[in-house]
């Protein structure tokens, strides 16, 4: 028993440290008025810049920290909710916004490390329930490199953003950050239009 608490104990100070090295992710460059907000918003959106778009040092390397968008151990939901800037969207079980990369391979995640900090990948214990919307016919999974399973939808492994702070939020859709784009999925798996 005091095993599982020290473990526990010590992914939770890594993860926090994980989310302090981020910036907190507690605020989000929406929220920011002024040019040191925009400035901000202008290095997120460059490639191979930016709190969210350095390239990663190393590659295959993954902290066991690296958060979920739903906790392990448990099957993840996904279904569908209408967002004020892009309509329908898929959302995880807190109505928080998923996303693909399009630096993926297939249903083959390239996001590990830091990548997987800022985008943390929606994990499942079992095989994921379509809800409200969303299509069970698209729904899959995919292993990832330390062993966890990662939901995909139409194919594509799917990830939140820690610049949601809320449902309905859409910080991460058409942003450009380790390497390639970002972009929510619509009901159908395809992308929101330009």
């Amino acid at each position: 028993m005091k095993r599982i608490y020290l473990a526990v104990g010590a992914l939770a100070l890594v993860a926090l440290l994980a989310i302090a090295g981020c910036g907190g992710g507690g605020s989000t460059t929406s929220e920011t008025s002024g040019g040191e907000g925009e400035a901000a918003a202008a290095s997120n959106t460059s490639e191979g810049g930016g709190r969210y778009g350095a390239a990663e040092s190393s590659e295959g390397t993954e902290p066991a920290s690296a958060p979920a968008a739903e906790p392990t151990g448990k099957v993840a939901v996904v279904k569908v909710m209408s967002t004020p800037k892009l309509g329908k969207v898929i959302v995880d079980s807190k109505g928080m916004t998923l996303y693909d990369f399009h630096k993926d391979k297939g249903t083959t995640s390239s996001c590990y490390g830091e990548c997987a900090v800022a985008w943390p990948p929606l994990l499942t214990s079992g095989e994921p329930k379509a809800m409200a919307g969303a299509e069970q016919s698209l729904l899959g999974t995919t292993k990832r490199k330390d062993g966890t399973v990662q939901v995909t939808y139409a194919g594509h492994p799917v990830y939140g953003f820690v610049e949601d702070s809320k449902p309905g939020e859409t910080n991460g859709n058409d942003f450009n950050g380790f390497g390639a784009s970002w972009y929510a999925l619509l009901p159908n798996g395809e992308e929101p239009p330009d």
